[in-house]
């Protein structure tokens, strides 16, 4: 398999495991609870490859996966205590785990790629470089059969837990009169969170996964309120904005993570604008129609 389709294909399995749990993230109104696992899972990360040396290990995926499932715990208890409102639990957490990450990458790791920029932007290159090799022939990057234990993880936790998932989702309260254990359903689903993006970190790191986690079924949502119409459409668009932002970046030899978050971006927009037209032109149409009737 030649470098430039191996780096695709990772591209790919990375986009559509990171985009699987993130519509239920979006719907959840929690895309910026992304953004602090990202920031959070770096001491967890540093920590694991100093034990393992091996950024491919699955004890360096899960240990820092805890590391950001912290931040959702100590939020949580945080605004519990009734003494912070919105957001403001997140952003004392986060940033001062993010920083101790930066100051034990900068003290112990500043001759390897775990540097600041692979910590903000990743390099999907980089983690495509190593190939998996069996009977001579090479059948794709290694991390891109991470990446696949990562999705598969992903699409049995949401198809055993999917009834669970919908009802706590749209409605706790309910949820819980069904005697469904909101809190151990919202937990286990946020280490799977943790764990994709911990995962991902590789390719797109702390920054740029936000985008592959929410922009996906972000612009799915603008198209179908209907779940199951929402992830489908979010696969589709994770897959055509992975392919396409590969190839952009390919051709002016520029970063993949970046052309690949920057193209869901103008898929977004695009998506946004023609929604807005139709709407527009839905309103214009009832109009006339009122001014006919009235006539």
């Amino acid at each position: 398999m030649s470098f430039a389709i191996g780096t695709m294909l990772l591209a790919v399995v990375t986009a559509v495991a990171c985009a699987l749990p993130g519509t239920f993230v979006v719907l959840r109104r929690g895309s910026m609870l992304v953004d602090a696992i990202a920031h959070s899972v770096l001491p967890g990360i540093v920590v694991g490859y100093f034990i393992t040396r091996n950024f491919d290990s699955p004890i360096l995926i899960i240990g820092s996966a805890l590391a950001g499932l912290l931040v959702v715990l100590g939020a949580e208890w945080l605004s519990r205590t009734g003494l912070l409102t919105g957001d403001a639990p997140q952003g004392l957490i986060f940033p001062a785990l993010f920083s101790g990450g930066v100051i034990l990458v900068s003290l112990n790791f500043a001759n390897i790629h775990l540097d600041t920029h692979m910590v903000l932007a990743g390099d999907l290159n980089i983690a495509a470089f190593r190939h998996l090799i069996i009977g001579g022939v090479s059948v794709g990057p290694s991390y891109m059969y991470v990446m696949l234990a990562v999705l598969l993880v992903n699409v049995i936790f949401l198809t055993v837990f999917y009834s669970k998932l919908k009802v706590t989702t749209f409605d706790s309260e309910f949820a819980g009169s069904l005697g469904i254990r909101t809190g151990l359903i919202n937990t286990a689903f946020m280490f799977l969170v943790s764990v994709t993006v911990t995962a991902a970190f590789n390719a797109s790191g702390a920054i740029l996964v936000i985008a592959l986690v929410v922009v996906p079924p972000a612009t799915a949502y603008l198209l179908s309120t209907r779940l199951p119409v929402m992830i489908t459409l979010t696969v589709i668009i994770a897959i055509v904005g992975a392919v396409a932002g590969f190839w952009v970046a390919y051709v002016l030899d520029a970063a993949t993570s970046a052309g690949m978050a920057v193209f869901y971006g103008i898929m977004f927009a695009a998506v946004l604008a023609g929604t807005r037209l139709a709407q527009r032109r839905r309103q214009l149409a009832h109009h006339e129609i009122s001014a006919l009737a009235s006539a």
